[in-house]
């Protein structure tokens, strides 16, 4: 087996070093990768045009008939987004163990769903998250606000994503950053208008198969090259991690030749025992960064609208809570595999000649320099943008339903015919995903960061009225008020900070707010003080009406 791929990789080289720069996205056009994503993107538009939704309850919940196992896959790929996919793996190479936060908040977060929120949110038997505050609430204004906020957060989450497709269609056709966006945006935007969630849905279970395979196929081929454990590279990889700490010497020897990244250069490396610490004083990150961060991303996870909103698919209450629990297995199984990415990106990047990579692309970046086949390398790329079209698909159609069914229909015209719902969501689909794509090309920072942002706002606004409305029936409408105000105030200011100092300015207290409250986890803070103000004033105001505290108790906790 070692023979075949010694051989397969020595055919490889020419390909991969003469035609283009090993360690840049630019270059020429690649036909093995280029037919792959174009048979990829083929795919998703034929299962949206023939899944096209033929009502708003195909439209937004998927006819509710998707099965639990489907369910999860489809859970699996929504969640699997570029930043997981891309911005993961680039996070831990760029700051080490400082980057597994992002791993441990996103799963942790499942966790809580599926504890706390699967079955109830199923039971509630809303369409989205804005329709289940705006009747738990009974509150039209709450109702507006959150599904404004569920289009900002789907918006933040969605300008990472599409910035991932743009990397990689960059890479695979050898185009401008620009154009690349635009084609990608416009494939994703089209099969999502025509076929909604229910499209998305089959869309994402085909996704999730892709990227998964692409993903675990370089762990096995990296770690067998490289002489590490590679039956099961996600335990292989621990060994990996300890040489970075302890230093790899040159030249480096496995079974009499020496190990070399694809330019020729021994695979050799300075101890780094910061790698392995929730802190490096050289980049600045603290332990308290690091959970915070966590913290941030856990209660995000159960707030944001589109994960919600997933739960709402499943026929019953028992297939949304085990939809749940695949939807936690197929996530951890690529969340295990991230870090080995980050590991051999380091070690094979370790020549001054490479340099440091552009993180967002170490996936990639990995491959080539391990030398794997061309194709192994275009899959794993079409694997990237499986993982971002399936989380702009979810997005897309979270944010057009705030728009369509809980700002156009339930406030600004209840008679609404089903036509026209389905055509304001339609319109919402294409507006979002357009003004989404101009953003993206202004590449205001790395994957898995603009993504932390949209979970940061989902845990101060969203999280707090979904956790006490399911759980505390004293939960009620000016609470509900109170806890929304603090929690958008505090995004607000987070923001604000964020904006001025990317456009160079500088507003009073800077250091101090970018460290205490920065964009990316302010949440530690922002979330427990709005849940907070929304328990104080509930208990200084009028109760819950009995109405909605016994369709509690009999309905949604029975």
């Amino acid at each position: 087996m070692k023979k075949i791929f010694l051989t397969i990789s020595t055919l490889s080289v020419p390909v991969l070093v003469f035609s283009e720069n090993l360690t840049q996205l630019e270059g020429s056009f690649k036909l093995g990768p280029a037919v792959i994503l174009i048979a990829v993107l083929i795919t998703f538009v034929a299962v949206g045009f023939l899944s096209r939704a033929k009502d708003t309850t195909d439209y937004y919940a998927a006819g509710r008939k998707i099965s639990n196992v489907s369910s999860g896959m489809a859970i699996g790929a929504n969640w699997m987004s570029a930043a997981s996919f891309l911005g993961m793996a680039g996070m831990m190479y760029a700051t080490g163990y400082n980057g597994l936060s992002y791993v441990v908040g996103w799963t942790g977060g499942y966790v809580l769903l599926l504890v706390l929120m699967a079955g109830q949110i199923r039971k509630y038997g809303k369409f989205t998250a804005s329709d289940f505050i705006g009747d738990r609430y009974y509150s039209q204004g709450l109702r507006a606000t959150s599904a404004i906020f569920t289009i900002l957060i789907s918006f933040a989450y969605c300008v990472g994503q599409f910035g991932g497709v743009g990397l990689m269609f960059k890479w695979i056709l050898g185009i401008d950053y620009f154009w690349s966006v635009i084609i990608g945006a416009s494939v994703v935007i089209f099969y999502t208008m025509i076929s909604g969630m229910i499209g998305a849905t089959k869309n994402m279970v085909i996704q999730y198969i892709i990227l998964i395979i692409a993903f675990l196929i370089p762990t096995f081929l990296l770690t067998y090259k490289f002489d590490y454990f590679w039956l099961i590279p996600q335990f292989g990889y621990g060994s990996v991690v300890s040489d970075i700490v302890t230093g790899i010497p040159a030249p480096n020897i496995a079974n009499g030749a020496a190990l070399l990244n694809a330019y020729g250069h021994h695979v050799s490396l300075v101890p780094s025992p910061e790698f392995a610490m929730p802190w490096d004083p050289a980049t600045g990150a603290t332990a308290f960064q690091w959970m915070a961060i966590c913290f941030s991303l856990m209660l995000g996870t159960a707030g944001l609208p589109h994960v919600l909103q997933r739960f709402y698919i499943t026929p019953t209450i028992r297939d949304a809570r085990l939809s749940c629990v695949w939807g936690l297995f197929f996530i951890c199984v690529l969340y295990w595999s991230a870090p080995i990415y980050s590991v051999f990106g380091k070690i094979l990047s370790s020549n001054p000649e490479v340099g440091n990579l552009a993180s967002d692309a170490i996936v990639v970046y990995t491959a080539q320099l391990g030398n794997l086949p061309p194709l192994i390398v275009g899959l794993l790329a079409a694997g990237a943008v499986s993982a971002a079209f399936s989380t702009i698909s979810g997005l897309l159609v979270a944010g057009s339903s705030a728009f369509s069914h809980d700002l156009y229909v339930k406030i600004i015209n209840p008679a609404a015919s089903p036509k026209a719902q389905l055509r304001m969501a339609r319109f919402g689909t294409i507006l979002m995903g357009v003004v989404v794509g101009i953003v993206a090309m202004l590449k205001l920072g790395m994957i898995a960061q603009l993504v932390a942002v949209a979970f940061s706002m989902a845990a101060c606004t969203i999280f707090p009225l979904f956790l006490l409305g399911i759980w505390w029936s004293g939960s009620n409408r000016a609470g509900g008020i109170a806890g929304m105000s603090v929690g958008i105030a505090i995004s607000l200011f987070a923001l604000l900070y964020f904006i001025v100092a990317k456009s160079g300015g500088q507003l009073p207290g800077q250091a101090f707010v970018e460290h205490w409250l920065n964009v990316w986890y302010f949440a530690w803070i922002g979330a427990p003080l709005a849940i907070l103000a929304n328990i104080i004033v509930s208990k200084l105001t009028t109760p819950t009406p009995t109405e909605i505290k016994k369709f509690l108790i009999e309905k949604v906790h029975s």
